[in-house]
């Protein structure tokens, strides 16, 4: 079988979970990790005939992803901002929009400039990490509710020489003297409802903790992050917020009426509501 064979094979075999679009980018991401082709490469050797060896390697991950298994969980780590990180089953894996919520915090301290930065649920640690390794001077703590999830997170912080501080608490419970020029979070903000519109290995495979919240209070974790942080942010300190697409409005009126300013509700590349930014 060649490469162009075998990619159509995949196509046809995870049908049944995966749109055509969705698997010829699982087939190049397995392209990537066997042959270490990228997509250009995959079109040059379409006609290649592959070894048995090679063979054996792709129809392993085809069985893992027809069980539903994310192709980051196969290869147990995922890329985010350049960076490779180690990813579990007890940590979100990370998405592009929080790359873009990454470039929107670069882009903003470049003209004021922060000395302290807070990362409120970390997960894999990939937003704290992430700022670290690209504002070194920068002190950078993250916090977690899950000591798996942080367990992941100092590895990747050792893996990517980013020192990071980390602790174990619910941010709902947390207090602490310590004040930061800006905090960040990307909460569980997926309400029960919308679990229908969740890819099914998202459901199976990655932490309910670290995704979703009641009906009746899908704020939860907005409003105990914005309460925090009128207590430790330094004054006009920054707060960004990855957020849910459907619940801009309230999030913004919820800022507001605790008493932050100059909010900011910024889409995604797909003009989706996704992000904020306010000052205390």
């Amino acid at each position: 079988m060649n490469v162009k064979q075998l990619e159509q094979y995949f196509i046809k075999e995870l049908s049944a979970l995966y749109d055509e679009e969705e698997a010829k980018q699982l087939f190049c991401l397995a392209a990537g990790q066997i042959s270490e082709w990228n997509r250009s490469q995959l079109l040059i050797n379409a006609t290649t005939q592959l070894s048995a060896e090679q063979s054996s390697a792709y129809n392993y991950i085809l069985l893992e992803l027809k069980k539903g298994r994310p192709m980051q969980h196969i290869f147990a780590e995922a890329w985010f901002y350049g960076l490779k990180f180690k990813v579990t089953e007890a940590v979100l894996i990370p998405r592009p929009e929080t790359e873009e919520l990454i470039e929107w915090i670069l882009d903003t301290v470049k003209t004021q400039p922060v000395s302290s930065i807070l990362d409120i649920g970390t997960g894999s640690g990939c937003i704290a990490i992430t700022l670290k390794k690209n504002l070194e001077q920068v002190e950078v703590t993250a916090l977690d509710v899950s000591a798996e999830a942080l367990k992941v997170a100092a590895e990747n912080s050792i893996t990517n020489t980013a020192a990071v501080n980390f602790i174990h608490s619910d941010i709902l419970t947390y207090s602490s003297p310590s004040k930061y020029d800006l905090i960040v979070s990307n909460p569980p903000y997926i309400t029960e409802n919308e679990k229908k519109e969740i890819h099914q290995n998202v459901l199976d495979y990655e932490p309910h903790l670290a995704l979703f919240v009641s009906n009746e209070n899908p704020l939860l974790f907005y409003k105990g992050i914005a309460d925090f942080a009128l207590i430790n942010l330094h004054p006009k300190g920054k707060l960004f917020f990855e957020i849910n697409e459907y619940l801009g409005k309230e999030t913004v009126e919820m800022l507001s009426a605790k008493g932050f300013t100059d909010i900011i509700l910024k889409q995604d590349m797909q003009g989706k509501d996704r992000m904020i930014l306010c000052n205390l």
